[in-house]
């Protein structure tokens, strides 16, 4: 049986926390600790990352031998020219060798060419795998992280490293690695035959590169934190966006647009001044390295005419030179470029390496409970419990519900009645004390079957973006198309789904609000019956419904409860004056127990609860 946990996700909505908003940018924690981290994903594709450095080395070699040869060919058309105007008997062009040499380079460049493409195929595979990878990983950890931590984390800044980190990663693999695979053999091949025309010239070139590393190391530098910043200010924008939206109608109903705007003109400012402060400098590599490139051509041009005049070298080969220069320079621009880039990737995968080394459920239990054989005998034992530890709100609860009973805890809201269900479940771990279900403590059972034994309808309704089908079996995704018929009979869902267009396949849209709240709420209820579950928890299942159909719903509720162990918790108290045992609380504390006969007797705090409710009835 699937995991029977079909109450709600509770959205961020507006004005929900905004976990660390206003969080500076800063330099990557852990650059190379990073770098190591993705290297290792990359590990499963050695092979491919080697045929890629081999190809990457044939298209530079094919594209580096070009210039050389075309130096041959101004050699001797320049030798031609030269004749022709000294008037030599017999001077011609050879136009059959230059031809020769035109072809060639030609095939040259359509196998350098064919190459890149090969190798920007391999690498667009790789970057895709380690992204999909990455992206599965977020998915599944997400299942394992408990909920204290979407308690402080906003549902934008988790989507933002599933989206924009790891599209960020994937493009740096797609583009930057095989571009610096490309700039480092082009590096090497273009210094080996600047050597081979002349040392001379290489070493006047090179003089070039101090300059131009030491101008590339302070924009590096200087970039660096602005990346980091950008990064993470992008998460934040995410985030705001994401819960305005999904809370947009409450947002609208209280005229909250003007808050909401300033709130995102505050987050986008901040991101606009790390990103144009990123862009900016990166931009800035590509001019240095120009200028730079600029004052080498005017070094080799002045002395490879001298050189030249000399017979030291052929006139061809300044233009070789040129080129060579030009070649030299725009991979060490690339490599400057990808510095940059790699910045960004380093704060991107920063975030999403902390997001998979977030602390999970722990499951540590050798021997686990089965739960073949619940009765569903809960027991609390001095429950203490607090969000946070210093901040206790549970104070030394302690029940015992026997098997079958119909139990309603009720007080004011604050009192601890929902959090009591979610210790229940261990969505969250005591602080101290213990809950026994079946006289086995719940920390012996694994999480994923504790939950089977639980089915739950929260007041906010989950439904996701699907058929009415497909919502109702996710209470039991083994059911046939019949039990979800019969289970919405018996949650009397099934009339007006037949009155909808296309009835069960009927398509939900994201929030579900092409159908009422009422209908939403009899959705779930009906997913809760499929379940079939041992233990019941209704959270105000009803508050949402019209008196008729909290008739309709209470009539089901009944057949549903039958046999079981319930847990109802709610405000209006009209609707658990037939419940076995009532538990009251507040404070966090059971300041009463009973029936509900016996605790108006006794004139308590249940008794004042009740009857404030209907004078308040009453004066309305």
């Amino acid at each position: 049986m699937s995991n029977n946990n079909v109450g709600n996700k509770r959205h961020g909505g507006f004005g929900g926390p905004m976990g660390g908003m206003h969080g500076g940018g800063a330099k990557a924690k852990d650059f190379k600790g990073t770098t190591k981290k993705l290297l290792n994903y990359l590990k499963p594709y050695r092979l491919s990352i080697i045929i890629v450095l081999i190809f990457a080395i044939g298209s530079a070699a094919f594209s580096i031998i070009g210039p050389k040869i075309l130096g041959k060919a101004t050699t001797k058309l320049f030798e031609g020219l030269v004749s022709k105007v000294s008037g030599e008997a017999g001077a011609s062009i050879d136009f059959t060798y230059i031809g020769n040499i035109i072809v060639l380079l030609i095939v040259l460049y359509v196998i350098s060419s064919l190459f890149s493409f090969i190798q920007g195929f391999i690498m667009s595979g790789v970057a895709q795998k380690v992204s999909y990878n990455l992206r599965k990983e977020i998915s599944e950890k997400i299942n394992r992280m408990p909920l204290k931590y979407f308690d402080k984390m906003t549902h934008g800044e988790v989507l933002s490293r599933v989206t924009n980190d790891i599209d960020t990663v994937s493009n740096t693999l797609n583009q930057s690695l095989s571009q610096i695979l490309t700039s480092v053999t082009t590096l090497i091949g273009v210094l080996i035959m600047m050597l081979s025309i002349s040392f001379t010239m290489t070493l006047a070139s090179l003089l070039m590169l101090p300059l131009s590393g030491i101008l590339i190391a302070l924009v590096v530098k200087k970039s660096q934190k602005y990346f980091k910043e950008q990064q993470t200010f992008l998460g934040h924008v995410n985030g705001h966006v994401e819960e305005i939206y999904s809370g947009h109608t409450i947002m609208k109903a209280f005229n909250g647009e003007k808050e909401a705007v300033e709130e995102f003109d505050k987050l986008n400012d901040t991101l606009y001044n790390s990103a144009w402060k990123s862009q900016f400098l990166s931009g800035m590599m590509m001019p240095i390295m120009t200028f730079i490139g600029n004052l080498g051509y005017v070094m080799v041009t002045i002395l490879g005419g001298y050189l030249a005049i000399k017979k030291s070298i052929e006139v061809g080969d300044i233009l070789s030179f040129v080129q060579y220069v030009r070649s030299f320079t725009q991979p060490i621009a690339q490599t400057a470029q990808i510095a940059n880039i790699l910045q960004s990737t380093a704060a991107a995968s920063e975030r999403v390496f902390e997001f998979l080394e977030e602390e999970e459920e722990i499951e540590d239990i050798k021997d686990p409970v089965s739960i073949e054989d619940i009765n569903g005998e809960v027991t609390f034992k001095n429950v203490h419990f607090g969000y946070n530890e210093d901040k206790i709100i549970i104070n030394d609860f302690s029940s015992k519900i026997k098997p079958g009973q119909r139990v309603a805890i009720v007080g004011p809201t604050g009192a601890g009645k929902t959090t009591i269900v979610k210790l229940l479940m261990r969505f969250y771990e005591l602080n101290s004390g213990d809950i026994l279900l079946d006289n086995h403590n719940i920390k012996d059972f694994k999480r994923s079957d504790l939950r089977k034994v639980f089915g739950m309808v929260l007041q906010d309704t989950w439904l996701f973006n699907g058929s009415i089908m497909e919502n109702i079996r996710y209470g039991n995704l083994d059911s046939t198309d019949e039990e979800v018929i019969r289970a919405s009979k018996a949650a009397h869902v099934h009339h007006f789904v037949k009155t909808l267009p296309d009835g069960y396949n009927m398509e939900l849209n994201e929030d579900a609000s092409n159908v009422s709240q009422g209908q939403k709420q009899l959705l779930t209820i009906a997913r809760a019956i499929l379940a079939d579950p041992k233990i019941l928890i209704l959270d105000e299942a009803t508050s949402s419904v019209d008196t008729r159909t909290e008739i309709l719903i209470q009539k089901a509720m009944d057949n549903l409860m039958k046999d079981r162990t319930s847990f109802i918790i709610a405000h209006r108290l009209s609707t658990i004056r037939d419940a076995d045992l009532i538990l009251v609380m507040k404070d966090g504390d059971i300041v009463e127990q009973g029936t509900h006969t016996e605790l108006l007797e006794k004139q308590g705090f249940y008794a004042s609860l009740y009857n404030s409710q209907f004078e308040n009835n009453e004066a309305s």
